[in-house]
């Protein structure tokens, strides 16, 4: 895609390209890439970094976290179980990480305010501790020079964006929230149903790949409450809360009450899947409700929605860049009021390019 004046809408890109989704309401420009700033190198800080040094249109200019050493970091980034290793040679030279021509400055400060992320040049932090998750806590980067900080997890009182869902509701916020990565699965689907034939009352379950707060073997779980949590993540399905279903009423306030859902954790590495059990306003046979998600999936939300009626499996979707995969053939209905359908997601990579599509949008509206 050429960095000149254009106005891209929509395009086409492959999944396998190491160019991100373009969205249509983006416009490049030939200006500076979006320089981001990065704390919390943990596996969605990584794969933001992956994701913003794989777009034309953005790039990261420093990283913070006080528990790695810069060898350690380098050798992380380069090195994944699951997305396997970066194309792009990663190496270490003057307290910086050097990915192919790009120096990325390394800072191991653990209070935010003292991160210089504006000598470093960073316009955006994505704060992916997982701790700073407030306005006031992420706020916190805002004194070291950031000029916006993007939580890569929910909030309890920042602003909550979702990628061709509520964007469009930026308003110059400072610090706003990314939602979690099954609320970027959950919202597309909610709203394009919601907008063809309303929703009642729906209730979802995601099937959801192991995350880094869980226990190989058995063990006290972390925060000592969630006694489930503490058990076995290689050996074990694992029921748990998620707020994702209730976080939709934030992003789409016509439906806030009318949406709750849980988790069962699986041995998996990566990519979930959402269950979305929805009762119908208006009367719907499955081949309506398919078609109008696959016409959204190629129209007002290509590249964040997605469709298929191939027999897939959750190995299918590692990489995928999109949000949201509906699963035509593997949805059912009970009568044309009640239908379940399925959507996959790959939990951390779509995640962390929706991340990056925000960061990018709010950009062109500051």
């Amino acid at each position: 895609v050429s960095t000149h004046k254009i106005q891209i809408f929509p395009v086409e890109i492959r999944q396998d390209s190491p160019r991100p989704t373009l969205l249509s309401s983006l416009i490049y420009s030939d200006k500076m890439p979006t320089a981001l700033g990065i704390n919390g190198f943990g596996r969605i800080g990584r794969l933001v970094m992956r994701a913003a040094l794989d777009n034309p249109d953005a790039t990261v200019v420093a990283v913070n976290d006080p528990f790695l050493n810069l060898e350690y970091a380098a050798y992380q980034f380069k090195h994944d179980s699951v997305h396997g290793l970066y194309h792009q040679e990663v190496s270490v030279a003057d307290g910086c990480m050097v990915i192919g021509d790009v120096k990325v400055k390394f800072f191991s400060e653990r209070n935010p305010e003292d991160i210089p992320w504006g000598e470093a040049g960073a316009d955006t932090v994505c704060e992916s501790t997982g701790i700073f998750t407030t306005i006031e806590k992420a706020g916190y980067h805002l004194k070291g020079g950031a000029k916006r900080v993007i939580i890569s997890a929910p909030s309890g009182d920042a602003p909550m964006f979702v990628m061709g869902v509520n964007n469009e509701k930026y308003a110059g916020e400072s610090v706003l929230s990314n939602a979690s990565c099954t609320t970027n699965c959950l919202a597309p689907l909610a709203k394009v149903i919601h907008e063809e034939f309303g929703i009642l009352e729906g209730l979802m379950t995601t099937i959801h790949a192991a995350t880094a707060t869980q226990l190989v073997v058995d063990g006290p779980a972390k925060g000592g409450k969630d006694w489930r949590g503490g058990r076995s993540a290689l050996t074990n399905m694992i029921p748990a809360s998620t707020g994702a279903a209730k976080a939709v009423g934030k992003v789409l306030p016509e439906l806030n009450g009318k949406l709750t859902g849980m988790s069962v954790r699986v041995p998996t590495a990566d990519v979930s899947m959402v269950d979305l059990t929805v009762r119908l306003v208006k009367p719907a046979t499955s081949e309506q409700l398919n078609a109008a998600l696959k016409k959204a999936s190629e129209g007002s939300m290509k590249g964040i929605l997605g469709y298929t009626e191939l027999p897939v499996v959750s190995q299918d979707f590692v990489h995928d860049k999109r949000s949201s995969i509906v699963d035509a053939t593997a949805g059912i209905c009970l009568n044309e009021h009640f239908h379940k359908v399925i959507s996959w997601y790959d939990n951390e990579w779509g995640y962390s390019n929706r991340l990056v599509d925000l960061a990018l949008y709010c950009s062109t509206k500051a």
